[in-house]
């Protein structure tokens, strides 16, 4: 039994353990959700994942923790591993670090870009370009009465912005990063409602500040409150990150 055990081990050192703890914690984790375990009942034991997966107690016992941190189990000791339930708010809180980072990434090289855009907008927008950028605006708080995604209305504002430089360039760069430019990551899970139509509004509220400058030709006002809407987005993405560090520790 102990030259199985070392075996096992050394199986998963080849395979990659990290990789293996996502394979058996993503496993329990869609049989939790998808209804197949529910709230109270107790998983298999230690040795049956073992056996099932085909990987060490180690593997097992840290795909365990991971469920355990988010809220889906708990162990009890010497009875065994039993479900908390599968809330699906849970699960959103699971978002991937890697896919966050990047969007901060995005945020901090548009920063500048759209500062300058946003000023050169309020100097040398035409009147149609003005119009234009108001619709939009309308089509965002459209979206936020019908309950609706802001996202690609969020993308045609800054598109607009843009156009409104009259400088090709700034439209072609925000065109480079394509729909990447607004992130993907939720800050807000979609499941919380009233918090997701409360964050869409905060971003409706900062657009409206940018707007309303670029249509009273302030250029300064513009690039300050360009500034305050992508500097502030790129807190929240901070403080998510922040959060996901110390939630995964």
């Amino acid at each position: 039994m102990r030259g199985s055990g070392v075996a096992m081990q050394m199986k998963d050192r080849s395979k990659g353990s990290g990789s293996l703890v996502s394979q058996v914690g993503e496993s329990l984790r869609q049989a939790i959700l998808s209804g197949q375990y529910s709230a109270g009942d107790k998983l298999p034991s230690e040795h049956e994942l073992t056996e099932t997966h085909s990987v060490s107690r180690t593997v097992v016992r840290e795909a365990v923790a991971a469920l355990r941190s988010d809220g889906l189990v708990e162990v009890r000791q010497g009875a065994g591993i039993f479900v908390l339930g599968a809330d699906p708010a849970l699960s959103a809180r699971k978002v991937d670090k890697a896919r966050v980072a990047s969007d901060l990434e995005v945020l901090e090289i548009r920063t500048p870009v759209e500062i300058e855009a946003a000023g050169l907008a309020a100097l040398r927008r035409s009147p149609a370009q003005e119009e234009a950028i108001f619709e939009c605006h309308r089509k965002i708080l459209q979206c936020i009465e019908s309950d609706q995604s802001i996202r690609d209305a969020d993308l045609e504002l800054h598109a607009a912005i843009a156009e409104a430089t009259n400088n090709p360039l700034f439209r072609q760069f925000l065109e480079s990063q394509g729909s990447a430019i607004i992130p993907q990551s939720r800050l807000v899970p979609e499941s919380r409602t009233a918090e997701q139509t409360a964050y869409r509004k905060l971003i409706h509220r900062e657009h409206e500040a940018i707007v309303v400058a670029i249509s009273d030709r302030d250029d300064q006002a513009a690039r300050n409150a360009m500034r305050d809407h992508l500097v502030g987005s790129q807190a929240r993405y901070r403080n998510l990150l922040r959060d996901l560090r110390s939630f995964t520790s």
